[in-house]
């Protein structure tokens, strides 16, 4: 195949690990998995990725209706706030509907009445070591956070949505969180029917101790009674995507500097976020290159890196794990080429899902 970079490649095989564990994950502990669409919404791989998981979840109504169309499985919906004037279509496109405030719930609950109907609940505690991802930050808009005011309402909804793990690597501190939320809103857990305990753990990574976290889930279903759904991101599609970039000039101003086609803020957009690196391996050799976007930002920088030969115009630069939040946040800034999207099937053959030109830019435009 021969497909002009920048693009996306996501590969089926280094997919297939993550999803296997997240399978293995449901047989011992009876866990749901929902694809985090917020994360990772690439439709083009939904129909491998449901052979492991239960549907998907979602920020907004688009992504309601886009795990319908395009995931078998379950499709639940929540946003922070819902828009009156969409409620028909989420609920039309959705078998759970959760809400993200007492208030969300007064003002649409009897629209969906009929629905399954659960609640944001804000535990106060999170795993987040970034101010901005932490959604039990003081003054959190996200959920409801008073077990006396969600008493009042637990005749109206049959679940409760947890999210406060974020990139949560360590089992024992998950573990340790989980007894806060016990322990502040088990005697409210044991009225419910389902409890997602959101996203953000780490479980697919590699020395994550898979049967604890199992052990630990089947003992929380069983001791009040509830099906229990996680909602994987990062942790569906880690180390499953490359971004492939092209050196267009180089130049020496104190480091050797390499350009490229591609652009943190239009196409790795948390780098940027988060001040953090890309991932190029192998990373070794005695040539040191800090590699640079080609958008008119100074600070458009993938991070600085070792080669085994100097970096030319024309080589090839391969940037590892590009598959989280970035094809859902990729933008047209300074009219950047927008990456294509190309698959490696499970056979090895690669082919082209999307690719974006001109005509995409100025649609995008007025």
């Amino acid at each position: 195949m021969t497909l002009r970079t920048p693009y996306y490649l996501i590969d089926k095989q280094a997919l297939l690990p993550n999803l296997e564990k997240i399978a293995k994950l449901r047989e011992l502990s009876g866990a749901k998995s929902l694809l985090a669409l917020k994360c990772f919404a690439s439709w083009s791989v939904f129909d491998l990725m449901s052979q492991y998981m239960d549907g998907t979840t979602s920020s907004s109504p688009f992504e309601v209706k886009l795990g319908r169309k395009h995931f078998p499985g379950e499709t639940h919906a929540y946003s922070v706030a819902w828009d009156e004037a969409d409620i028909p279509e989420v609920l039309a496109n959705s078998d759970k509907i959760i809400f993200n405030t007492l208030g969300q719930l007064e003002r649409f609950g009897e629209a969906a009445k009929d629905h399954v109907r659960g609640l944001r609940v804000n535990p106060g505690i999170s795993s987040s070591s970034f101010d901005i991802a932490d959604p039990a930050r003081p003054f959190s808009r996200l959920g409801e956070h008073d077990p006396a005011r969600i008493e009042t309402v637990c005749d109206r909804v049959t679940g409760f949505m947890f999210h406060n793990n974020c990139e949560n690597a360590d089992f024992d501190r998950f573990d340790a969180m989980l007894g806060q939320i016990e322990d502040r809103f088990g005697h409210l857990i044991s009225r419910m029917e389902w409890i997602s305990l959101g996203g953000g753990i780490h479980f697919t990574g590699e020395g994550y101790p898979l049967e604890k976290l199992a052990e630990r889930l089947k003992r929380f279903s069983d001791d009040y009674g509830v099906q229990v759904y996680l909602e994987p991101g990062e942790a569906a599609i880690t180390n499953s995507t490359t971004l492939e970039l092209t050196v267009l000039d180089t130049l020496d101003n104190g480091k050797n500097l390499a350009i490229v086609d591609s652009s943190i803020e239009a196409h790795m957009l948390d780098l940027l976020i988060y001040r953090e690196s890309a991932k190029v391996a192998p990373n070794t050799g005695d040539h040191e290159w800090m590699v640079c976007g080609n958008s008119c930002l100074a600070g458009d920088i993938f991070g600085e890196f070792r080669f085994e030969e100097p970096l030319k115009p024309g080589d090839r630069v391969s940037i590892r794990d590009a598959a989280g939040y970035t094809m859902v946040k990729k933008n047209w800034f300074n009219g950047v080429r927008m990456p294509a999207i190309a698959l490696r099937e499970l056979d090895g053959t690669v082919r082209t899902v999307r690719e974006f030109g001109y005509g995409d830019f100025e649609a995008a435009l007025s």
